[in-house]
């Protein structure tokens, strides 16, 4: 009787104890960072890091600041059209290998990466905060709609792609004013120091301008393109117009380039021939991967036929 008596007197304390327990895990889990779509909006991911150009670009388009970004490819630190978007904004190394300390020391809520540069390291970053993984770097529309859901931004990136699609259809109506036998084939050539690459549909270039509306050489190639070595090679280029991406700013890359112009067979191809080769950027056309560089490409093409742009 007196054991029982004496159990008794210590059941309050262990139900209280109970009691703070299941209270503490409770307050923790609804502490944890998610981006469960129920989750309150006013408590939506802020401290977002992204891990690839494509999304700082998208995330910026959506107009949130991200607290860590990796380094530009070019223009380093960061690109000069993010510039004043991305002013302090804190650097966790390269997009080939983010440094996770870094990346832990900004506490983020979410972090945006690519299952192409960052699936072995997922589950290190998913133990950081929940991470949300695009499949490629240039499918800039997927990249966007991603993004704009996992900071519940949908309607905003809705907004910005329709707005995208209204400045096409007028670029589409202008063009076709001009040029008689639009749909063009272009030609996406980036020039490296020892090579020439031409870009195809699944290329961030060759993307934009598929979207665009413009065809390619070699329609049954598929990837991201094809690196051509000898200038033998040239007449599989061929196309309308071409679209050139100076690699660097290295001297023997202009070097290249002007030996490529110079063979007999460039002069015979298409572009050539009716003067339709131009230079273009090649940060916008290469290296930013998301929906403001997609516009920075719309920009120049505006610019390259002379057309009259819609506001956005």
């Amino acid at each position: 009787m007196s054991m029982s008596i004496g159990r008794l007197k210590w059941l309050p304390i262990v139900l209280l104890a109970l009691m703070l327990l299941f209270l503490l895990i409770q307050a923790a889990v609804a502490s944890e960072p998610t981006v469960d779509q129920g989750r309150d909006k006013s408590r939506y991911p802020i401290r977002v890091v992204t891990l690839f150009q494509s999304a700082t670009d998208s995330v910026v388009a959506l107009g949130i600041t991200p607290v860590g970004v990796v380094d530009s490819w070019a223009q380093q630190p960061t690109y000069e059209y993010l510039r004043d978007a991305l002013k302090g904004v804190a650097h966790v190394g390269l997009e080939t290998q983010p440094n996770l300390e870094a990346i832990v020391a900004l506490k983020p809520d979410l972090i945006i990466a690519t299952k192409s540069r960052h699936k072995k390291i997922y589950r290190q970053l998913s133990q950081i905060a929940p991470t949300v993984m695009a499949e490629n770097v240039y499918d800039f529309k997927s990249i966007l709609d991603l993004t704009a859901e996992a900071l519940n931004k949908k309607e905003k990136g809705k907004q910005i792609w329709d707005d995208f699609q209204q400045r096409i259809t007028n670029f589409r109506n202008g063009i076709k004013k001009r040029e008689a036998n639009w749909p063009l084939t272009a030609a996406i050539l980036n020039i490296r120091t020892d090579h020439l690459r031409l870009y195809l549909n699944q290329s961030f270039p060759g993307v934009v301008l598929k979207e665009i509306g413009f065809k390619f050489p070699l329609p049954n190639e598929g990837g991201w393109g094809i690196k051509l070595k000898t200038k033998e090679a040239l007449p599989s280029v061929n196309a309308d117009v071409f679209f050139i991406i100076l690699h660097s700013n290295d001297p023997a890359v202009r070097q290249n380039y002007r030996a490529w112009r110079s063979h007999p067979l460039w002069k015979m191809l298409d572009a050539p021939k009716h003067k339709q080769v131009y230079e273009v950027d090649n940060v916008a056309w290469l290296l930013s991967g998301g929906i403001l560089g997609a516009e920075n490409i719309l920009d120049q093409l505006y610019q390259i036929y002379q057309l009259s742009p819609v506001d956005h």
